[in-house]
C-alpha cells in the first residue's frame, strides 16, 4: 500500500471509528438530557456513515477490517439512537412496541444465525442494508429534531428494515463462509445459478 493509499485508509477508518467512539458519549448526553448537543452530534454520526463507504470505494481502500468496523459502528449508532428515543419519546415507543418488538426479534435471529454460522457478526453491506440505514437516519433525525412526518418515516423504516433483516437471515443460511460487501440476495442467487450452469 503506497503512501497516499495508506493515508486514505487511515482517514476513512478514522471517520468510521469516530462513530464508534462517540456512541457512549452520545448515550451519556441523552441520559443527562443534553438534547441540544445530542441531536447535532447524532446527526454528525449519521453523516459520517453516509460518507465513509463512498470514500473507501473512491480511494480503493476497502478492507475486511474496515467492513467489520463499519458494521459495529453502525450498530452502535442505531443502538444509541433507539435508547435515546426510549428516553426522549417513551410515549412513541409504547404506542408502537409491537412493531419494535418484531424488528428486535428479527435482529436477534439474524445475529444468532450469524454467530452460529460465522462465529462473528455479518458485514454484508447489501444495497437493502444501505437503504435501510438511510431510512433509519431520516426517521431518528425527524424525531430528535421534532420535525413533521416522523410517523410516516417510522413505518417506512420498519418495512425496509424488516425486509433487510429477512434478507440477511437468508444470506447467512445460503452463504457458507463469512463475506463482506455482498450486493444482495438476488445477486447471490444469480451467481450461484451461473456457477451451476457453468459446471454442467
Amino acid at each position: 500500500m503506497h503512501h497516499q493509499s495508506r493515508t486514505s485508509y487511515y482517514v476513512v477508518n478514522s471517520i468510521t471509528m469516530y462513530r464508534l467512539v462517540s456512541a457512549p458519549f452520545l448515550l451519556i448526553l441523552a441520559v443527562v438530557g443534553a438534547i441540544g448537543i445530542f441531536k447535532w452530534l447524532i446527526a454528525f454520526s449519521f453523516l459520517t456513515d453516509a460518507v465513509d463507504g463512498p470514500l473507501s470505494r473512491k480511494y480503493k481502500v476497502t478492507s475486511v477490517f474496515g467492513a467489520r468496523l463499519d458494521s459495529v459502528a453502525d450498530d452502535a449508532t442505531v443502538l444509541v439512537s433507539i435508547i435515546a428515543l426510549c428516553i426522549l419519546h417513551s410515549d412513541f415507543i409504547y404506542s408502537h412496541w409491537i412493531i419494535i418488538a418484531g424488528l428486535l426479534a428479527l435482529f436477534v435471529i439474524q445475529m444468532t444465525a450469524a454467530l452460529i454460522a460465522y462465529k462473528k457478526v455479518t458485514s454484508f453491506h447489501t444495497y437493502l442494508a444501505k437503504f435501510a440505514a438511510v431510512t433509519q437516519a431520516i426517521f431518528f433525525l425527524l424525531k430528535f429534531f421534532d420535525l413533521p412526518f416522523g410517523e410516516a418515516a417510522f413505518y417506512v423504516t420498519c418495512a425496509v428494515t424488516g425486509l433487510e433483516l429477512l434478507e440477511e437471515i437468508i444470506l447467512v443460511i445460503i452463504i457458507p463462509e463469512w463475506k463482506s460487501n455482498v450486493k444482495g440476495l438476488y445477486w447471490v442467487l444469480r451467481s450461484n445459478r451461473d456457477a451451476e450452469e457453468a459446471s454442467k
